[in-house]
């Protein structure tokens, strides 16, 4: 992939925020700036050879308040919501569509998880996510089977999905998956001779994986131990991943000091 740099292409890096840029904070709606990754990201957005776009679960007010860094592009929930880099915001849905069936869900679950310790109902706006990480395991399961089963009955037919993992379970728009955000932006974006990257940890970003190398991209998965994945190499936390983005930083630097001198 560093190859690409030294012959003058455009390498796009696509990265998640939470568990990829960052540790996992205790809970999804705190937000601590990272001063050494904010630098970080604003010398990776001086280069001419790179483009830079963070796509996130997380809201897009939250990603500005961790990355306050212009020229990049930032996206919210999973891609619905756009801080496109030249300006402006873009949302690839109608919120007064989907706002009225996250409150109705909104009111179950609170009725559900009233006086139970260890969960923690998390209201993006365009999605509502449950998670349980220090409820009890057998808990945990339980409420979030019901809750499951709730939306089962309750959701519309068409136009929302539902998304699991270790103790979490989140219900928003089919819109919101990643794989649309990346194949969405590389059509907007159509520039010649990309080399598009994405680097993240979860489920979410295993369907982005898909989709960056449909286009003949490179995926990378970061996780402590190997595991079943469709990313060409692994970085084993957050720590590896800045690492690994420094060398990207340097082999760009390199290839602009050889083009400006030839």
């Amino acid at each position: 992939m560093l190859q690409k740099l030294s012959s003058g292409e455009i390498v796009w890096l696509f990265l998640d925020y939470d568990g990829t840029l960052a540790d996992f904070a205790e809970t999804p709606d705190e937000v601590y700036p990272d001063d050494s990754l904010i630098e970080l990201l604003r010398a990776l957005v001086d280069q001419p050879q790179l483009r830079i776009a963070v796509i996130s679960g997380r809201r897009l007010s939250h990603i500005r308040k961790l990355l306050p860094v212009s020229g990049m592009l930032r996206a919210g929930t999973y891609g619905i919501e756009l801080d496109l880099p030249e300006g402006g915001d873009e949302d690839q849905l109608d919120y007064k569509t989907i706002r009225p069936v996250i409150e109705k869900i909104k009111s179950r679950w609170q009725r559900l998880l009233r006086g139970r310790d260890g969960f923690y109902l998390e209201d993006k706006g365009w999605t509502l996510a449950i998670h349980a990480k220090f409820a009890g395991d057998k808990e945990a399961a339980q409420v979030l089977d019901r809750a499951k089963k709730d939306l089962a009955e309750r959701l519309p037919e068409q136009g929302f999905r539902i998304l699991g993992g270790h103790k979490f379970l989140e219900v928003g728009p089919q819109r919101a998956n990643k794989a649309y955000a990346v194949d969405y932006l590389l059509d907007k974006y159509a520039w010649t001779g990309v080399m598009p990257v994405y680097i993240g940890d979860d489920d979410k970003d295993e369907q982005a994986f898909e989709a960056i190398k449909a286009r003949g991209g490179f995926a990378v998965v970061v996780a402590k131990q190997p595991r079943p994945t469709l990313a060409d190499a692994r970085l084993q936390n957050p720590q590896e991943v800045r690492a690994f983005l420094r060398s990207i930083l340097e082999a760009a630097k390199t290839a602009s000091t050889h083009f400006n001198s030839d």
